[in-house]
């Protein structure tokens, strides 16, 4: 059998994935006789600006069963920048592929396309400036081999830096430069070709979020076969919501070695498929391209393979009862033929056909195109390449908007069996198997600064027993990543042990409006108050945050009222509520589709500049929520020198002019107190919160503790920001 270092470069080692585990630990005695230490070299470019990404070509002769699995082989960077200090970065593989727009199904599309051979990179963000030497190091059971020493030179830029917790507020984020981030976004959850939103589709909804003044997205990477997932089971023969592949194991294997399989048509079975990969197999027009496989066929039957535009000829047969064929059919696709479609295997004769190997490649050599037809991939431990380039972009494509990611990485479904019992051997082997996928993401792309933060898990079972899970990863990540992302974790329901751990660094909670939680469900701002009340509850002394919120029905299906409330009013009032009401950042709503048919990041840019200024991290800021004299509703973050608050009417909640349709009153004649101002005199501004513009200014005088502002006449909601004269 070819290796899969030269046949399958979409997955180096897919066909040796199994035999992994046999491969000797790192520090395991040698064997008898040693094979000559493999070569390594490593190229880059001479100059990076400061937190700019820097990427190194590794290049070694050492080929490896699984190239994700750093306990058997490990690739990294030593980096010593002008203070001495030595930074170890980790290296990863990597697959380049050419990238376009092309028509499929009546839109463009991503056509990815794999480009040359697979090999070794490596990313590094500079933060000294000066000169700097970067050496290569591979470390297998033999030792470490290392690379001849290059150099590069860091200059000076202007960043703001990596996100932290703040060491002066830890209720709050700021840059490692010092200034504070408030987070203001939503989730961009699901990519891909099947998706509203493919790659180019996502990197859009950036540019309008950052144009807006919105800042971060909460991306999935876990999406399963439906959407973008580093690691996950994507197969061409069946989908995970309704999982009936006729895989069975390879006929004669049983016992001792039934850990191959293969495709059975007939008998039992149907007599035909389709291998229909997730990801649309992309073609070079004009091109000369080789299908091949084994197959085994009972007599008088056999095998036929179409495709949508490509001949395969006769029917494949069995040269031998029982025993293994392989065949070759070549094609040549068409000048405006950039998709191979789906490939339909049937049987020809009544008797039963198993296929194995099945592969495409270009007639010359080249990527393997239909890795996901190999049945030895398993769901852990192998990173897909076309999703990896897929991040790629985005990421690129966040640095360019100003966008800041919070990637959830690990799929739940492939994990949550596992995290039953802290003292099996299953807890242990996922643990390892969340550790190297968190080391390929830091690997990757762990080097920007617009990679927010790391998130385990969407919505892990909150009463499981993840707090070993959580502790060990914390841990790693601390050494691993070089960066110092930031951390976190989600459950499908409240997860007070989540909030508490001490290597989760942000609380997180889900919660939606549906009819099931009345009466909240009707009044967006009560209901965000009372949530973040309960995280805040439990995490006094971290950053903590609605990781997904919006109107659902109850079975957690996209509400009928999102399409009723055209204007935004449950987004505007739970954004605006959400940003005043102790959280560290605004509410995350998930309804990306909808918010993008219509065109709700407007509704950013108000918020946005609004808060601005706010000294977050340096104010000791308190959340308060008063009232006004005729009962509207004030949440405000306020200090001693200044206050920023948000004037609510009840009357213009998103139940009263969605579904009761009642416009708000204008209120006249209102005023607030505001407590804990320090003497002097302050600039006060009255807000359009849907303009985004100063109605009114004016200075007072503090004589006392607490200040009486008569509010403007205004109809729904208004802001106001109290600063001392002469402070920023």
């Amino acid at each position: 059998m070819r290796s899969a270092f030269t046949r399958a470069p979409l997955g180096l080692g897919l066909a040796l994935v199994g035999l992994a585990s046999a491969a000797p630990a790192l520090g395991a005695p040698p064997p008898p006789s040693l094979e000559p230490a493999p070569k390594l070299t490593i190229a880059g470019p001479g100059q990076a600006a400061r937190h700019e990404k820097i990427e190194f070509t590794l290049q070694t002769d050492e080929t490896f069963p699984n190239p994700y699995d750093a306990d058997r082989a490990e690739m990294n960077l030593e980096i010593t920048p002008p203070s001495g200090r030595v930074i170890t970065v980790p290296a990863f593989f990597y697959q380049a592929f050419e990238w376009r727009r092309v028509a499929r199904g009546g839109r463009d599309a991503d056509w990815i396309h794999p480009t040359g051979q697979p090999g070794w990179r490596a990313r590094f963000a500079p933060d000294e400036v000066g000169p700097h030497t970067a050496v290569a190091v591979l470390r297998t059971w033999q030792g470490p081999v290392r690379s001849a020493g290059i150099a590069f030179t860091c200059v000076a830029r202007e960043s703001p830096g990596y996100v932290r917790v703040s060491r002066r507020d830890p209720r709050f984020f700021e840059f490692s430069g010092g200034r504070p981030f408030f987070p203001i976004g939503q989730n961009v959850a699901f990519i891909g070709s099947g998706q509203y939103l493919d790659t180019e589709r996502a990197v859009e909804v950036f540019r309008k979020l950052g144009e807006h003044g919105a800042n971060f997205a909460r991306v999935w990477t876990c999406a399963e076969d439906w959407a973008m997932a580093i690691e996950a089971r994507k197969s061409a023969w069946g989908r995970s919501w309704g999982w009936n592949a006729a895989v069975v194991p390879v006929p004669g294997s049983d016992g001792y070695h039934s850990a191959g399989l293969c495709v059975r048509l007939g008998g039992s079975n149907a007599a035909s498929a389709n291998v229909a990969p997730s990801h649309p197999v992309a073609l070079r027009p004009g091109t000369q391209y080789t299908l091949s496989g084994r197959i085994m066929a009972e007599p008088d039957t056999g095998l036929i393979v179409t495709a949508p535009q490509a001949s395969f000829g006769d029917p494949i047969r069995s040269e031998k009862r029982g025993q293994w064929t392989a065949f070759t059919r070549s094609f040549t696709t068409g000048e405006n033929q950039w998709w191979l479609g789906d490939l339909a295997l049937r049987t020809t004769g009544a008797g039963r056909v198993w296929l194995r190997d099945l592969s495409l490649c270009e007639a010359g050599g080249g990527p393997e195109l239909l890795w996901e037809a190999d049945l030895r991939l398993d769901p852990r431990g192998f990173y897909n390449q076309v999703d990896s380039a897929m991040l790629d972009r985005l990421v690129d494509a966040a640095e360019r908007h100003g966008i800041y990611l919070q990637l959830c990485l690990l799929t739940r479904d492939h994990y949550m069996h596992a995290l039953r019992d802290p003292d099996s051997a299953t807890y242990r082997h996922a643990i390892d198997d969340a550790r190297k996928l968190l080391r390929y993401a830091v690997a990757r792309w762990g080097y920007s600064p617009h990679v927010f933060a790391w998130e385990y898990f969407n919505e892990m079972d909150p009463g499981a027993p993840t707090e070993r899970f959580h502790w060990e990863l914390g841990e790693y990540l601390a050494r691993v990543d070089p960066y110092r992302h930031l951390r976190t974790t989600s459950g499908w329901g409240p997860a007070p042990k989540h909030w508490h751990h001490a290597q989760l660094d942000i609380a997180d909670l889900h919660w939606y409006l549906r009819p099931v939680s009345k009466p909240d469900w009707q009044d967006e701002v009560a209901a965000v108050l009372d949530r973040a009340a309960l995280v805040r509850s439990h995490a006094t002394n971290k950053p903590v945050v609605l990781g997904e919120f919006g109107l659902a029905d109850d079975k957690w299906g996209l509400s009928p009222y999102m399409k009723q409330d055209r204007e935004g009013v449950h987004f505007h009032n739970a954004l605006w509520a959400s940003a005043f009401s102790g959280l560290s950042a605004v509410a995350s709503f998930w309804w990306w589709e909808t918010l993008d048919q219509q065109n709700a990041y407007r509704h950013y840019r108000p918020l946005s500049e609004f808060m601005r200024d706010i000294p977050f991290t340096t104010a000791t800021l308190r959340a308060l929520t008063l009232a006004t004299e005729k009962q509207c509703r004030v949440l405000a973050w306020a200090g001693k020198e200044g206050a920023w608050a948000w004037v609510f009417d009840p009357q213009a909640t998103w139940w009263k002019q969605v579904s009761e349709k009642k416009q708000p009153p204008e209120v006249h004649g209102d005023a607030l107190k505001l407590p804990g101002l320090a003497k002097g005199d302050y600039r006060v501004q009255w807000w359009d919160t849907r303009a985004g513009r100063v109605l009114r200014e004016e200075v007072v005088s503090v004589a006392g503790q607490e200040f009486r502002l008569a509010v403007p006449p205004f109809a729904g909601d208004i802001a106001c920001r109290v600063s001392r004269q002469g402070a920023r």
